[in-house]
This record gives structure tokens, sequence and C-alpha cells, in this order.
């Protein structure tokens, strides 16, 4: 090799050492090797920032209105644990139908613990497994509002609900007004 090229090759590595892309680079490799070893690799966030205290009428108006107005819950949050990327066969002895205004205590005992709970406002969010959580997109959930059962979709076969579901299990989707997603229903089977 000749000394020009030996020479364009150490400036070039000097000039990319003081990269960002490097540094962030060196620091994914450090957590990587740092989870391999078993040590903890949490980092403490950023203090947050210091505000000056707004006080003037119309926060204080603000904030008064924000907290008479009604809360809505959100959607719950998905249960922690493992992404579904093939549906697992679930056999269990607890089955049994759920029935409207039953107690969060009743679910427990008809169909066992949930696998996770989630709760929002007034609104309690208990979710089963039921083998097709890949293909339905969904564990099976019972809603309950202010400690009783208001809804709930079942999946699986051992799973049953005496009232009537926000999402039965041959409910075809269709598009809501205004939403700008657009579903096309799948075509009817062919008749034989």
């Amino acid at each position: 090799m000749r000394r020009s090229t030996l020479a364009i090759c150490a400036l070039l590595t000097v000039a990319t050492l003081g990269c960002d892309q490097v540094d962030a680079a060196k620091t994914k490799l450090k957590l990587a090797w740092d989870k391999l070893r078993g040590r903890s690799t949490t980092q403490s966030p950023p203090p947050a920032p210091v505000r000056p205290a707004t006080d003037t009428a119309a926060t204080r108006v603000a904030s008064v209105q924000e907290q008479t107005r009604p809360q809505r819950p959100g959607p719950p949050a998905a249960p922690p644990g493992q992404a579904f990327s093939r549906d697992v066969p679930y056999v269990s002895k607890d089955t049994g139908t759920v029935n409207p205004g039953m107690s969060e205590r009743e679910v427990y005992e008809l169909w066992a613990a949930p696998l996770a709970v989630r709760r929002v406002g007034k609104y309690t969010y208990l979710f089963f497994r039921n083998s097709c959580e890949y293909t339905c997109g969904t564990m099976d959930v019972v809603t309950l509002e202010n400690g009783k059962v208001v809804d709930v979709i079942a999946r699986w076969d051992g799973h049953r609900y005496s009232g009537e579901s926000s999402s039965p299990p041959g409910r075809v989707p269709v598009a809501n007004p205004g939403d700008s997603l657009h579903i096309t229903p799948p075509p009817p089977p062919p008749n034989p």
C-alpha cells in the first residue's frame, strides 16, 4: 500500500471518530454488552425543566374547567408480555358464562385470574387468553363499569357472555361516517 493511501485512511478514521453517529453506535454496543453481562441498563431520565409559576385568572379558570369536565377513558393499553406472532392453543378448565352486572370477583371465580388488568377512571378491563390472540387481534376482554360487567368480547369457546357484546364473533366491520379509514368488507362465501 502506498503512503498516500495510508495517510488518507488515517485522516478518514480520525475525522469519523468525532462523528455523532459513531458515539451513538458505541453507546448502543455498550448497552448490548451490559445486557449480555446482566448489568442494569436503565438510565436516569434528565430532570424536568423548571418553569416559573404563572398565576393568572385565565390559568385558574382553565384548570377549574378541566377538573369539572367529565373524563372519558381512553382505550386500555395492551397487556404486558410477549407480542403474539402466532396463535397458541389454550386449554383451561375455567369456563362459563359471564352475565351483565356480575362483579369482578365473580368473573375471577368463573374464568380464573386474568392475564392483565387495566383500570381507567370508572372502567376496568380484564384481559384473558383465548387461543386466537394473533388471528383475532385481541384477547378476550371483560369491561366493567363501577365494578359491574357491562361488555365482554369473547373469542374462546369456553368463554361466553349472556348479554349483547359490542363485538360479537360474526360481526362484519363497517366504516364509521366521517372516518378516513375505509374498510371493504370481504365478499360473501359462494353458495354451494
